[in-house]
């Protein structure tokens, strides 16, 4: 099969960086929605003092920056500069000035007891030393300070997308298990036991998410995330082969001309 002029548009997109369509693409469908109901759980109150670990372009930052108001205050920080760049740019003019860090979860240049509510959203599983991590949540917050922690689980929609990298882009497939490797409530207790908290509480849920077609999702997670790479560099017949391999496989999730899916979470929540 020869490639299509439409399919190399979708392939080759890139029509920003990828921060840049992570926050056009990923975020509204998938970020968003989770973010909204990890900051709801945290019921922020105006005046709270705020930090987003492994923030990515800010999505929780900017929620709960609406949420305490200029009475509060609010940072978000990221190992990715391109990340925290266009983090900055989406949360300018806003009404509570955000301060932004370019640094590791497991070195938090803050000082101890600082923050009332530390998130971390979709990052903890990236990060390399987990427990170092919490750790710092744990020292940044104040005595009774929530701590809240949300980590994707793996779901049969994505181990289509996994299969099929398999197949034909096997280094795509680290990456897409990789995103769902944090996926035991058992592993999540640990950390959070490890760190010295002892009020926490470990769930699973679900989220019904709902996305664009399959071709449309296909590329453009692939171009908002590290897939992009792999991809650039790769010939036209293996992606032809890769869409054939993946938009059939999601047939069982489409709907209204888009998709949905059930996309599970193990959320954490403690107080120090």
């Amino acid at each position: 099969m020869t490639a299509t002029a439409s399919q190399r548009e979708f392939w080759k997109a890139g029509i920003g960086s990828g921060p840049e369509n992570y926050e056009q693409y990923f975020v509204p469908v998938i970020g968003r929605p989770l973010a909204e109901r990890l900051v709801a759980e945290a019921q922020l109150h105006p005046g709270e003092r705020v930090l987003d670990v492994a923030c990515g372009t800010g999505i929780v930052t900017r929620l709960a920056a609406e949420r305490v108001g200029p009475s509060g205050s609010v940072a978000g920080l990221d190992v990715n500069a391109g990340m925290l760049s266009v983090a900055r740019y989406v949360a300018a003019g806003g009404e509570v000035p955000i301060r932004w860090y370019e640094t590791t979860a497991e070195s938090i240049p803050l000082p101890d007891e600082t923050f009332d509510v530390v998130f971390c959203q979709l990052g903890l599983m990236f990060v390399t030393d987990k427990q170092a991590a919490v750790r710092e949540m744990r020292r940044v917050a104040v005595p009774g300070g929530r701590i809240l922690i949300s980590v994707p689980t793996p779901t049969p929609f994505f181990d289509v997308l996994d299969g099929a990298f398999g197949r034909h882009l096997p280094a795509g497939a680290d990456f897409v298990r990789a995103v769902f490797s944090l996926n035991d409530t058992a592993e999540v207790e640990r950390l959070l036991r490890g760190a010295g908290l002892e009020d926490f509480s470990v769930r699973r849920e679900a989220l019904e998410l709902r996305l664009p077609s399959a071709q449309e999702f296909l590329w453009q997670y692939v171009q908002s995330t590290p897939l992009a790479g792999m991809v650039a560099q790769a010939e036209s017949d293996v992606l032809a082969a890769l869409e054939r391999d993946v938009i059939p496989g999601w047939q069982p999730w489409v709907r209204d001309g888009g998709l949905a899916y059930q996309q599970g979470m193990i959320v954490a929540t403690a107080r120090k």
